[in-house]
């Protein structure tokens, strides 16, 4: 009777275990999840990083500091800041499961020390009591054969009991060993990791003292930066004249075709917009594509940081002085490709000082502009398609700055493009 006490006292703390066990295990599961996103966003980092470190060096080339190698260097000092706290974050991560694991293990091997008592008793007991003897004593002193039935499946389920435990015993022990090892791996690499992470803030440390240096260099060139500025503000203001204009034509375009539409039955029917553009159904039905794919339109080049974002911020040099950009910036490496983001139809191809060939393509009521462009490939009323090659990006040599210039407008309003271009929100 109390072997048999004993053994349910056991079951209960196997099932105790068991569910301990099961909910270390989920929390580990939890952990890896977010391990491995971590990991993920790290690895994210460390390319944009690489990449933007390949734009520095092509600035460097000039072996003269320019506004443009100043804002590269900021984008590369904010990466190496989010990988840092990346990094913290995974430490941390790696110190939780750490603290789970050693609390595991040592869970397990106190249940284990716990089942090897037991089966050291187990087997005292049997040494002492169930010898072959006592055993035929046992089972012939029974009073019928029926209690003698009984009394022989008491033995032989004993035998196997013995023979679970020490099963169990030996499948808990080789758990415990990989766990231990599996601890000692993942201490290896949260060592790895930190040591990583301390090269990275001496990156960043010397990354920041160049930034000084270069506000230093370029505070000295401040009419420069003025005269340079206000060129570039004056080819932004006259492109910005041009696409109004364009809009304006093209609605009235749009307005005299709906006019004849109405006395030939078998031109298509138009239809006006919000924004006062007169579309046929299939243009509509671009536009509201267009529209659908908002935060989700491929980048106008294959790679590339932005250097330069929407609306009205401070100069990064000169004080006091703000900056108004109707589109974004996008830094890339020499002969980027320029492409489209959406399927439409080019409405426009032009040229401006200091913003070289500019193209405009239509997408219903919507517009994307591509501008600085070195060479164009597509011609004035082609059809486009999503991520066409439309020309390439060009190459400023006096200071290496390969630079796209992308706008986005919908009818008359100018569109943030880091709302609607992938990855930028």
């Amino acid at each position: 009777m109390a072997f048999l006490i004993q053994r349910t006292k056991q079951g209960l703390m196997n099932i105790l275990f068991a569910v301990t066990l099961l909910l270390a295990m989920s929390s580990l599961s939890f952990a890896q999840v977010s391990k491995e996103k971590l990991q993920k966003t790290k690895k994210q980092l460390e390319d944009e990083i690489k990449y933007t470190n390949s734009l520095l060096e092509q600035t460097q080339k000039t072996k003269q500091t320019s506004l443009n190698q100043l804002i590269i260097l900021n984008k590369q000092i904010e990466k190496r800041e989010s990988l840092i706290e990346t990094m913290n974050k995974e430490i941390g991560q790696m110190e939780i499961e750490l603290e789970v694991q050693g609390i595991q293990i040592q869970k397990l091997t106190s249940e284990l020390n716990k089942m090897k008592e037991e089966y050291a008793r187990m087997i005292y007991y049997a040494y002492k009591n169930l010898n072959a003897y006592n055993r035929l004593m046992f089972i012939f002193s029974a009073k019928d054969f029926n209690q003698a039935f009984h009394r022989i499946k008491y033995y032989q389920q004993y035998s196997a009991y013995r023979r679970k435990q020490a099963e169990i015993i030996e499948a808990m022990q080789v758990e415990v060993t990989r766990q231990k090892r599996n601890l000692e791996l993942n201490k290896g690499d949260k060592l790895t990791l930190v040591e990583s992470k301390e090269k990275e803030k001496n990156r960043l440390t010397q990354e920041k003292q160049d930034k000084d240096k270069s506000v230093k260099e370029l505070t000295l060139k401040e009419k420069q930066l003025m005269a340079t500025l206000k060129t570039k503000q004056q080819a932004a203001d006259k492109l910005q004249r041009e696409i109004e204009k364009l809009i304006a034509e093209e609605i009235a375009a749009a307005a005299k075709r709906a006019k004849s539409a109405v006395k030939n039955e078998a031109k298509p029917k138009m239809e006006t917009t919000k924004t006062e553009i007169m579309l046929t159904p299939k243009e509509m039905e671009l536009s509201s594509s267009f529209a659908a794919n908002k935060g989700k339109l491929p980048w106008p080049s294959e790679k590339g940081i932005i250097t330069g974002v929407f609306g009205e911020h401070p100069h990064p040099v000169l004080k006091y002085v703000k900056v108004r950009n109707n589109g974004v910036d996008i830094s890339t490496v020499a002969g980027a490709g320029a492409r489209a983001v959406f399927k439409g139809k080019v409405s426009r191809i032009m040229s401006f000082p200091n913003l070289n060939k500019v193209v405009i393509i239509r997408h219903g009521e919507f517009l994307t502009v591509y501008s600085n462009l070195e060479t164009v490939i597509v011609k004035d009323g082609e059809e486009v398609t999503t991520k066409q090659i439309i020309g390439t990006v060009h190459t400023n040599t006096d200071d290496s700055r390969t630079e796209l210039h992308f706008e986005i407008w919908l009818g008359k309003t100018i569109q943030n493009p880091q709302e609607w271009l992938a990855g930028t929100n």
